[in-house]
């Protein structure tokens, strides 16, 4: 029997997705519950499975757009025995394989597992003892045509260095485009600025190294900084609600609750999963849920449910060596808080210069619902939070083994 795949809806105001990539061959055997391609929507990543195992049959090409409920593929369930004809064949790519690599003696001739190879393309570098960074430099596919070209180029400049000068021309995801609208819009449709100021985490690394092994055996996770700003996020805009407000049509917006999102960067784009709760959450639920929501966006396994609403962001560029930025609003919320590298300098304290583990922080807001004293007052107690790490704990009355769920 012929089984339809549909494409499934990721969500309400959505009526098409983007097939991003087949993950099995045109043709192959694929089993029950097997992921077969990736879905790309404006807003999230979704798998598309195979509902009975069988022969596939691709309908829509990996780059084209189709409408949710389409059939992107069918599956001949009545097919058994082609997984049986496959298996030669990966015993043969296995067979060259070690044969390359047994043949293959000095250390700068070997193939790079992580660099995926055509069974001709081995055949062709094994026969003229070419390796992979003879084809290419970086990670890429390698085809026949890439080692051919190789191979004339060696016959005829056999002493000069080869200059790549091509082009390579991808089109732009249809998350790419979402993402794209949104930073024009903020930008056309808010008066966005930023204010600055700068904390000293000394107390707090001070925690994080004295509960770190015990943290990590009791909840899996690594106690780290970014649980502490959302703590110190979260009391802080229930002290400053307007800074966890929005505007909608003419009317302002106060939510009672604290949504924390948090801007997680993916090979995909930029990614903001939601803290719900995040005021009445202790600090080993949120970095829980922190590393939970990260990983799923990481591999594009997060729902849009998991994404959708937020009263407030956070975004770190620290993790990749930024030390100043200026963070751009997620709307429709009114403002977002900007983390940065941890660098120790000199501060002066108490009257003497010493050394301190020094971040700067950013806090960009949209100055028509929030104004400059607010911004500040915001920041600088987000500051104090952080500089003195009890004050979040009294502001519960919890001790630090209840935070840290120790």
């Amino acid at each position: 029997m012929i089984i339809e795949v549909k494409v499934p809806s990721p969500g309400e105001s959505i009526s098409q997705v983007t097939v991003a990539n087949w993950l099995v061959a045109d043709g192959s055997f694929v089993t029950k519950d097997m992921e077969v391609a990736e879905l790309e929507s404006d807003k999230a990543t979704l798998p598309l499975i195979a509902p009975e195992s069988g022969k596939i049959k691709i309908i829509v090409d990996a780059g084209n757009n189709v409408a949710i409920g389409a059939t992107a593929c069918t599956i001949d369930d009545s097919v058994k025995e082609i997984i049986k004809q496959e298996e030669p064949q990966k015993v043969e790519q296995a067979k060259v394989k070690q044969e390359i690599k047994q043949v293959v003696t000095k250390p700068e001739i070997e193939i790079n597992d992580e660099i995926k190879i055509t069974p001709l393309a081995q055949k062709m570098m094994f026969e003229n003892n070419l390796n992979a960074d003879d084809i290419i430099l970086g990670s890429r596919k390698i085809t026949s045509k890439d080692v051919e070209n190789i191979i004339a180029n060696k016959s005829l400049h056999h002493d000069k260095t080869i200059i790549n000068r091509s082009e390579e021309r991808i089109a732009m995801s249809s998350l790419r485009k979402k993402l794209s609208e949104r930073l024009v819009a903020v930008k056309n449709q808010t008066a966005m600025l930023t204010t600055f100021n700068e904390v000293d985490l000394t107390e707090i690394i001070s925690i994080r190294n004295r509960y770190k092994d015990e943290f990590f055996k009791n909840h899996g996770v690594k106690l780290g900084f970014m649980s502490f700003f959302a703590k110190a996020t979260a009391i802080s805009l229930k002290l400053f609600p307007v800074v966890n407000s929005k505007i909608e049509n003419d009317e302002f917006i106060f939510p009672s609750y604290v949504d924390l999102g948090i801007a997680v960067q993916t090979d995909k784009g930029l990614m903001v999963p939601i803290l719900r709760n995040a005021d009445i959450s202790p600090i080993f639920e949120l970095e829980k849920s922190i590393f939970n929501l990260a990983e799923k966006a990481r591999k594009r396994r997060i729902s849009l449910e998991e994404m959708e609403g937020g009263t407030f962001t956070i975004t770190n560029g620290g993790v990749f060596g930024s030390l100043l930025s200026t963070p751009i609003l997620n709307p429709p919320q009114s403002a977002i808080l900007g983390m940065h590298n941890i660098i120790e300098r000199p501060v002066a304290i108490n009257g003497k210069v010493e050394i301190r583990p020094m971040m700067y922080i950013a806090l960009s807001y949209d100055h028509r619902i929030l104004d400059g004293k607010d911004s500040v007052l915001f920041l600088k107690k987000i500051k104090e939070f952080i500089e003195n790490p009890n004050l979040i704990l009294n502001n519960g009355n919890d001790s630090i083994d209840y935070q840290l769920g120790l």
